[in-house]
């Protein structure tokens, strides 16, 4: 196999705002044509954890979106889930001491407010590993480009990802790089890689918002009937 379509960025079930079930997810990255992917759901390792046990044929990396109190960062081959609600330092570190590595999603988003503040970005861009250079879920492409200028400007590697909520975003941004196994080995690749993807519009952003208010309803209906035995 001389190169691997690797997403970096995805959402299964255990995200609270995905509709990608864990059953049909290795189905739906294996018609996308993809060879590797790293799990990234919000404030939790258990999807990803769950999919690696699985016999998918796929190399999965374990991962975790974390909310942390200056924005949005991902930690990639994680051992243990990153609490939230910490600083990006610390998020950061705690990361490294895992051994993963430290990547930051959507830096320049318009259309998402918890994208990580652009002082806490500087503050920690001497510490990062990968910086996310094609989120498909953009609405604006020149957030994508202030991304990939701030990556160079930095000298780090460039990471893509989908950014996959529902099964039609998987496939739709990946970043075709040589084989790899350790994460020093990634790093490598992706300076070498080469990116693909195109951008899922607003209405991708619609339907994500509905799903979670009707994950939201469907959560509090439970508890009320719960207590109401």
């Amino acid at each position: 196999m001389d190169r691997i379509r690797l997403d970096m960025h995805m959402h299964t079930e255990y995200s609270r705002d995905s509709r990608v079930a864990l059953a049909e997810f290795a189905e739906l990255a294996r018609k996308a044509q993809l060879g590797a992917v790293c799990i990234t759901d919000h404030d939790t390792i258990e999807g990803g954890l769950r999919l690696r046990e699985m016999e998918t044929g796929l190399q999965v990396i374990v991962g975790e979106e974390i909310t942390t109190a200056d924005g949005e960062l991902v930690g990639l081959y994680l051992k243990e889930k990153v609490p939230p609600g910490l600083t990006a330092d610390r998020s950061v570190d705690l990361i490294h001491e895992q051994g993963g590595l430290a990547y930051v999603p959507h830096p320049f988003s318009r259309n998402r407010r918890r994208h990580l503040r652009r002082a806490a970005l500087e503050r920690v861009a001497p510490k990062l590993d990968i910086v996310e250079v094609f989120n498909a879920r953009e609405v604006a492409s020149s957030s994508n480009v202030r991304a990939l200028e701030f990556a160079r400007a930095h000298d780090l590697p460039g990471g893509v990802g989908s950014d996959s909520h529902r099964p039609i975003e998987i496939g739709r941004a990946y970043v075709d790089v040589a084989p790899f196994v350790t994460p020093q080995e990634l790093l490598i690749a992706l300076r070498e890689g080469k990116v693909t993807g195109t951008l899922s519009g607003i209405s991708i952003h619609m339907r994500t918002w509905v799903d979670i208010g009707r994950k939201f309803m469907r959560t509090r209906v439970a508890r009320l009937r719960s207590s109401a035995r």
